[in-house]
């Protein structure tokens, strides 16, 4: 079954006549014989819509309860019932109420489509959705109901229903689009002429779009490549050179001339991408046209001429704007340049020849020299001794061979000239293996007179075929060369692209490989600061400044790449710029890195911040309550308090206390490991002594088991070394049940002693062993009056300032054990 025809019928507004032209249309095929519904039209209360939908079947609308109302919708599914050969839908944009089929009226309209049936439908040019931000800007009013512009671009027919600003506000002024109370509002706002106007172009231009599109296809369709000048379109060849930009202007200013004109940019790469500019380069002349208003394109080609010409018909364009030649006359007689190509197979499209400051010019490019000096010579003094070298030994063997073995002889000469020494030299070569073929070998012999013009004709062949070959062999050496820099740069690139995939930051090692590229002495990342430059990084010798490097290519507006050695050739000041803009990616990267460590630190600092005022909120203010509590009863005279209960408020008094400066230490202790400020001074302390000292006033000290050996020290400073292990010890007392003991030994090692600390709790899970010494952790598993989860982290600091170590294993059994590991005193060892 055949998809459904679409004919739209368009407008710049409402009230120009869509609804109007789409029931005129409908009673003509009703007249003709077309079995014809009305499936939704919208009359607004116009007696002219209503009277147009007289004497058209019309399908009764489907009732929706939305929101304790009901609104009629169009009945889809009693349309595809009825299955008419076309229906008439207005208003393709709306929104049909939740609990419809369809969220939107144009699905109905595909619904119907897809179901073979044709379609005659309305929509205004602000409901399209490409155009809705345009509209918005115009008239100051966004559009909640869009149609997407696929649905309207696949109707068969799209017909503009147009009407002049000025007319249709006469028919808004007579009450023929809204109702009087109305009139005033539409008139000042929406209806604005100037609003009308712009709409109505807006209109225009995407319908002939549309159109442009439709010719395209017909062209394709029937194979026709000559211009049809329906439309001012300017092609506008640039190669990236300074004059690319005047071109560009003048295209711009060509194509404005007619309304509805465009232009277009096009640069031609060679096939074979040894030649060409740089990406940046290609990048430039993008934003150039787009802010003059035409288009950018690039093409591949191996001749320019054709390709322009080719894109230029697929384009359909009327002229082509091209720059005057660069090349000079001679050349220009010799081999036609791309200009004049195009003015001989344009046809029927303009071209217009733009002069400019560099035509003819002397400041033009040639062709990179791959042959270096010392090469160069070494082809010169080729091209003289090796020809009166070999005629010389031709001369001593004359009888042996004739005149085509000396001079295929000589050519071989030529050529070897322009292997070594490039053109210039195999041009020297064959003048003068010319001069020796006409002395030695051609009679008379020992004369530069030629007897024979036949030895005319050989010898003037000779020096023609000589300087032939060797400008064929030159040129081959040369693209050969940059073929190699071409796989060179290409490999580099390749390089560089899978370090940006691999988030390698190796910023001396991306110097190490531009030193290799480059053949360069040394590499440096040079900073301005304060007036000076300063070195980021480096390799090998590098330049200490921008002035003394042979090769530069700036990162950012404060950093350069610096090269030693010699300058950098033409065609490879992309690559160097390419490892540039890497170098710049890895400084991005690790600012970044910077700026990621940064905001952890802040992130901690403020999450300390917040614990730290919960602890002040909280487990300060709660013993500082028992202690005035406390205080207030003892102080009371309207009770008389027992010498029993005397001794209990001062027994919560001492103990409040007793915590209060727990936590004080510990908040003072944490501060100073923080900040770095922790003072320690290391000796030798007698390790059974400091437990026996720290376990001390610690509730429930009785349930601890010490079996430290005596003779077993350590080195390490004796008041911090009592705070760790206090702290340690309260820790496994509190989870260690009442009936378990927590049992403390020590070992000793070369240079080191390990104190293990074990308790018989729940212990913790794999993943929370770190956290354990992080601050304020609690990891769940204690009141939240029960201190602020700063102990372990405060032991964990403290150790480390001590140059120790603070680890955690599980108890065989279950439980937590903590190992303390600190350096054993030796005679090396001095307090410090």
């Amino acid at each position: 079954m055949d998809r459904g025809r679409l004919r739209v019928y368009l407008g710049a507004a409402p009230g120009v006549g869509k609804t109007f032209a789409m029931l005129d249309e409908g009673h003509r095929r009703v007249e003709r014989g077309t079995d014809l519904v009305v499936g939704y039209v919208e009359t607004h209360g116009r007696p002219k819509t209503e009277r147009g939908v007289a004497g058209l079947e019309v399908v009764p609308r489907k009732l929706v309860a939305y929101r304790d109302t009901v609104q009629e919708e169009m009945d889809l599914e009693a349309i595809l019932e009825r299955r008419p050969d076309v229906v008439l839908v207005d208003e393709l944009a709306h929104t049909n109420v939740p609990g419809s089929t369809h969220e939107k009226r144009w699905q109905d309209v595909e619904a119907l489509r897809d179901a073979g049936i044709e379609v005659i439908t309305t929509v205004n040019i602000q409901h399209l959705e490409s155009l809705n931000d345009v509209t918005e800007a115009i008239t100051g009013i966004r559009q909640r109901e869009t149609v997407p512009d696929h649905v309207v671009r696949s109707a068969d027919q799209i017909e503009l229903v147009d009407m002049s600003p000025q007319a249709l506000r006469r028919r808004m002024a007579h009450g023929n689009i809204y109702t009087a109370d109305k009139i005033d509002a539409a008139l000042s706002r929406y209806f604005r002429e100037g609003n009308l106007t712009a709409l109505r172009e807006l209109a225009l231009l995407w319908l002939a779009d549309r159109v442009d599109e439709g010719l395209e296809r017909y062209r394709d369709q029937h194979e026709i490549e000559s211009t049809w000048a329906t439309r001012e379109r300017v092609v506008v060849p640039v190669s990236g050179g300074p004059e690319s930009s005047t071109l560009m202007r003048r295209a711009s200013r060509i194509a404005s001339r007619r309304s509805g004109g465009e232009w277009q940019a096009l640069y031609v790469t060679r096939q074979d991408g040894l030649r060409g500019i740089a990406p940046d380069g290609l990048a430039a002349l993008a934003r150039k046209a787009e802010e003059l208003g035409g288009t950018f394109h690039t093409v591949v080609g191996e001749d320019p001429a054709d390709a322009i010409l080719s894109f230029a018909r697929a384009e359909n364009a009327t002229q082509v704007v091209i720059g005057a030649s660069r090349r000079g006359r001679v050349s220009t007689v010799l081999r036609p340049g791309v200009g004049e190509r195009v003015v001989a197979g344009s046809g029927d499209i303009d071209v217009h020849i733009v002069s400019h400051d560099y035509a003819r010019s002397s400041d033009r490019r040639t062709p990179t020299d791959n042959i270096g000096t010392r090469r160069r010579i070494g082809g010169f003094a080729f091209a003289v001794l090796a020809p009166g070298t070999l005629s010389l030994l031709l001369h001593l063997t004359k009888d042996l061979h004739g005149l085509p073995i000396e001079a295929m002889s000589l050519m071989v000469v030529v050529v070897a000239t322009a292997l070594i020494g490039g053109l210039a030299p195999a041009v020297m070569s064959a003048i003068v293996s010319a001069l020796l073929l006409n002395y030695l070998f051609t009679p008379p012999l020992y004369t530069l007179t030629i007897a024979e013009p036949e030895n005319v004709v050989t010898i003037a062949i000779f020096v023609a075929v000589g300087i032939a070959v060797a400008s064929v062999v030159d040129n081959a050496a040369r693209r050969t060369a940059e073929a190699r820099a071409a796989r060179a740069e290409a490999d580099a690139l390749t390089v560089l692209a899978h370090s940006t995939l691999t988030s390698s930051d190796d910023l001396t090692g991306l110097l190490s490989s531009a030193c290799r590229l480059f053949n360069a002495d040394g590499a440096a990342v040079l900073r301005r600061e304060d007036g000076s430059e300063v070195v980021v990084a480096s390799c090998g010798t590098p330049p200490t400044s921008t002035e003394s490097a042979g090769m530069a290519a700036a990162i950012d507006d404060q950093s350069t790449l610096v090269l030693a050695g010699s300058t950098l050739p033409a065609n490879q000041r992309g690559l160097l710029n390419a490892y540039a803009a890497y170098a710049k990616v890895i400084d991005d990267r690790q600012r970044a890195n910077l700026a990621e460590v940064e905001r952890l630190r802040l992130a901690e600092a403020d999450r300390t911040r917040t614990a730290l005022l919960a602890a002040v909120s909280h487990d300060l203010r709660n013993p500082l309550a028992a202690v005035k509590v406390s205080v207030d009863s003892l102080r009371s005279t309207d009770v008389t308090w027992s010498d029993a209960d005397e001794d209990e408020l001062l027994a919560t008094i001492e103990e409040s206390t007793d915590r209060l400066i727990a936590l004080v230490t510990n908040l003072l202790d944490m501060s100073r490991i923080s900040t770095g400020s922790l003072s320690v001074a290391l000796r030798e302390v007698g390790l059974l002594d400091a437990v026996r000292t720290s376990i001390v006033p610690l509730p429930g000290a009785e349930r601890i088991e010490v079996s430290v050996d005596p003779d077993i020290g350590v080195l390490a400073d004796a008041g911090l070394l009592d705070r760790v292990l206090a702290n340690i010890c309260e820790n496994a007392l509190k989870y260690t049940p009442e009936s378990a003991h927590v049992r403390v030994d020590a070992t000793a090692a070369t240079g080191r002693v390990m104190l293990r600390i074990a308790d018989t709790g729940p212990g913790v899970q794999d993943h929370d062993h770190e956290r354990l010494f992080a601050p304020f952790q609690r990891l769940g598993d204690v009141p939240q009056q029960d201190g602020v989860g700063l102990g372990l982290a405060v032991a964990h600091g403290l150790t480390e300032a001590m140059g120790g170590t603070i680890t955690t294993e599980e108890t065989p059994g279950g439980g937590l054990t903590f190992v303390l590991e600190l350096p054993a005193p030796t005679q090396e060892n001095e307090p410090r």
